[in-house]
């Protein structure tokens, strides 16, 4: 099946059947970001977009009968998805999008906002008519856009079937926003998240830890604490900044300019962030690079249960934060809770020997296995 695919997704659309609409980011200057550098922009049209949910409706039209020929009754089941990924691939992802329920949709690439209202009307009108079982639509967009698209236009958006933004935030520092060429101020932020509500879609914030570096974290923080309590989000998404090759940021790091900031410092920063937040929306720490995956629950009422735990992991010897840190970044825990278990505890006591054998300093190590994610 001939169909574009982009480079990423949020977490939380896991399971979204993933359309292409523009390529790369329009703006693509982020000193911190990896992913679109050296890629050009470039606009699809509405047949090149349409032409792609046709092969995704092929698509199932296929599964369905081979279900129906392999005895499945013309359901995506496990047995069906087993035969797809040795016998054809090409309809593997269309196959697992079924199988885990067909109704979530995620418009990639970065700045779905950046297409022509009407025309990205058209895309979201036809997308639901080939897949009417569809209940989500989603896609990234940066606040500059969201703030240039009148509220009319975001309405009608709303209306043609797209239901939720998500907008990378970082921090709402104009300072740091300035310095990392993030190409937005605070005030253009709240505008943008404003007028999304406003139009009666979703909207998810995210926040970057450790954007702010050693020197400037408490300002990051605090910012992006007011520029969230002036939006008030559905959701605030935590992600860690990993300083991973081709990300223009580190070449301050190699002049100095920029001081990194380690696990125990992105832990007080999501310390602060809590302290500071006066917001309905519903908080999750949902990536692999965060430390604390249990920052997870609706404010102000789970509160009290999140900075319990960041305090529980700031409270602890040195030793056992070493232990966890470690554990956390191979895998082999996902929660503070995980670390009562002494088979485990003693697994990563183990790798932490071997690294002390081997002369690797802990901290260096886990600076090089993290700057492989993105």
């Amino acid at each position: 099946m001939h169909f574009e695919q982009g480079p990423i997704r949020p977490p939380s659309e896991a399971e979204s059947l993933l359309i292409r609409i523009n390529r790369n980011c329009p703006w693509n200057k982020c000193l911190f970001c990896p992913v679109y550098k050296g890629k050009k922009f470039s606009r699809r049209t509405v047949e090149e977009i349409k032409g792609d949910i046709r092969a995704f409706k092929e698509a199932e039209q296929k599964l369905k009968a081979l279900s129906m020929k392999h005895g499945y009754g013309g359901a995506v089941t496990v047995e069906l998805m087993e035969m797809l990924y040795r016998q054809e691939p090409e309809l593997f992802q269309v196959g697992l999008w079924l199988y885990r329920g067909g109704k979530n949709v995620f418009l990639q690439d970065a700045d779905g906002l950046a297409m022509a209202a009407d025309q990205l009307v058209e895309v979201l009108h036809f997308l639901k008519e080939q897949f009417p079982t569809v209940e989500r639509i989603t896609t990234y967009a940066r606040a500059k856009t969201a703030a240039r698209r009148s509220l009319a236009q975001l309405t009608a958006l709303r209306k043609a079937g797209l239901t939720r933004v998500h907008i990378g935030m970082e921090t709402g520092n104009d300072s740091l926003l300035a310095a990392m060429c993030k190409g937005v101020t605070a005030v253009e932020q709240i505008e943008g998240g404003k007028k999304i509500k406003e139009a009666g879609l979703s909207l998810s914030e995210y926040v970057l830890l450790g954007l702010g570096g050693r020197d400037a974290w408490r300002e990051h923080i605090l910012d992006a604490a007011a520029v969230l309590n002036a939006i008030d989000p559905h959701f605030i998404r935590l992600r860690t900044l990993a300083l991973r090759h081709k990300i223009p940021l580190l070449e301050q790091v190699e002049k100095g300019k920029f001081q990194p900031q380690e696990d125990e410092g992105t832990a007080q920063e999501v310390k602060l962030l809590l302290e500071n937040l006066r917001v309905s929306s519903y908080i999750a720490s949902d990536h692999f690079l965060n430390l604390l995956e249990e920052i997870e629950g609706q404010l102000p009422w789970d509160m009290p249960r999140l900075l319990a735990a960041v305090n529980r992991y700031l409270e602890m010897p040195p030793e056992r934060r070493a232990n966890f840190r470690l554990g956390r970044r191979l895998g082999y825990y996902r929660i503070l809770g995980d670390m009562e278990e002494k088979r485990l505890f003693a697994q990563v006591e183990e790798v932490r020997r071997r690294l002390l054998e081997q002369g690797e300093d802990q901290e260096s190590f886990l600076a090089k296995h993290l700057a492989r994610y993105v």
